[in-house]
């Protein structure tokens, strides 16, 4: 099975639209691997938990065998 970068993964699995956008994101603290903080060259493996801190909510991931996601939990913000 190939190896997916965090940002590479995050564009192909559209969490978020482009791989310039999640590598900010992620630079900027934005996106947890596992409960810490991740770099956007993260190898990412199957059953990492991924959190993503959006402006209007906080989604968290599980990535399945296959490299496609698991919502695991969203919670809106207001």
């Amino acid at each position: 099975m190939k190896k997916l970068r965090l940002d590479k993964f995050l564009k192909l699995n559209r969490i978020i639209k482009r791989r310039t956008l999640a590598k900010d994101a992620i630079e900027k603290g934005f996106v947890l691997k596992n409960g810490r903080p991740a770099k956007p060259a993260s190898e990412i493996n199957p059953g990492d938990e991924i959190q993503i801190d959006f402006a209007n909510r906080v989604l968290v991931i599980r990535v399945m065998e296959n490299m496609e996601i698991e919502v695991v939990r969203e919670e809106k913000r207001f």
